[in-house]
């Protein structure tokens, strides 16, 4: 028993950042099931919900996030899944974590504020009472960010080669055409994820982090639950290897990370050029490496 506990254990330990995700999502999925029956109501997890009405909003902010994390339609959750799960080995062969994270709860909270946006300012046009649910905003921040940080690479679709780029045209468009139909707020909510995915990559390519505030300010939280008994050996600690291992004012750890992103940031860049294919071996494997 405690071997199996030990290989479970270990095989959690090695899923990625967005394989826990998934883990999370299903879950969640699992306990609506079991609650729907004992509850005898349909949306048993109401209270990850986000309302389309703003004053129900203000009742329960953190929705603005946990929406994303509650489904319940077998299919929408497969298909969502299914999508988070090889973007998210895509993008992770590419991009550090942290990066990636922030572009998902902000494509989140994106894809909710645009949801809220319409309900609230145009009730005309979106004139039906309803909560948003599902992960599409969050994956579509994921893919229209790599859709437009590097248009210009193919992916294998069946027997030919196709573009980021045209794959982010076709998902944009049929989101727009689906704000004329039966799930419009779901459809207003994925455009308000590709919306802060495009604006993120464009930012990046600039050289600006649109999602370091957001990291910092997620850092900051998760810093709460932390224990600090260790914290004044720990600081000791970090103060003599700075004085040891300064180089032009940085530390060696700070200087080797600039080193891996400015490699990185070469592969990308030939990437946008002339495509995945176009890499050596060497520089796959290092993207690999990095990625993990």
């Amino acid at each position: 028993m405690t071997s199996l506990n030990q290989d479970i254990q270990n095989k959690l330990n090695n899923l990625n950042v967005f394989e826990k995700l998934i883990g999370i999502n299903l879950l969640l999925f699992l306990i609506g099931l079991i609650l729907r029956p004992i509850l005898s109501i349909q949306n048993s997890l109401s209270w990850l919900e986000l309302p389309s009405d703003f004053m129900a909003f203000l009742l329960q902010p953190w929705s603005i996030i946990t929406y994303a994390f509650a489904h319940y339609d077998f299919w929408h959750i497969i298909f969502n899944m299914l999508w988070l799960y090889f973007i998210g080995r895509m993008f992770l062969n590419l991009f550090n974590v942290k990066l990636g994270l922030n572009i998902y709860f902000l494509g989140a909270i994106c894809g909710g504020i645009l949801f809220l946006a319409g309900y609230n300012l145009l009730p005309d046009f979106f004139n039906t009472n309803t909560r948003l649910v599902g992960a599409s905003a969050a994956v579509r921040a994921l893919l229209i960010f790599m859709c437009a940080y590097m248009p210009s690479m193919s992916v294998r679709f069946f027997t030919f080669n196709i573009k980021l780029w045209h794959i982010g045209v076709v998902i944009v468009v049929f989101d727009i055409i689906g704000l004329f139909g039966l799930n419009a707020g779901g459809n207003l909510a994925h455009l308000g994820g590709a919306i802060l995915g495009y604006f993120y990559a464009i930012q990046l390519q600039k050289g600006t982090d649109i999602g370091k505030g957001f990291e910092k300010l997620m850092d900051s939280i998760m810093g709460l639950f932390k224990s600090s008994k260790n914290t004044p050996l720990k600081t000791v600690h970090r103060k003599k290897r700075a004085s040891k291992d300064k180089m032009a004012g940085y530390s060696k750890e700070e200087f080797d990370e600039f080193n891996k992103q400015k490699r990185i940031d070469i592969i990308l860049d030939k990437i946008s050029k002339s495509g995945y294919d176009s890499l050596t071996k060497e520089e796959k494997e290092f993207l690999f490496r990095a990625g993990k």
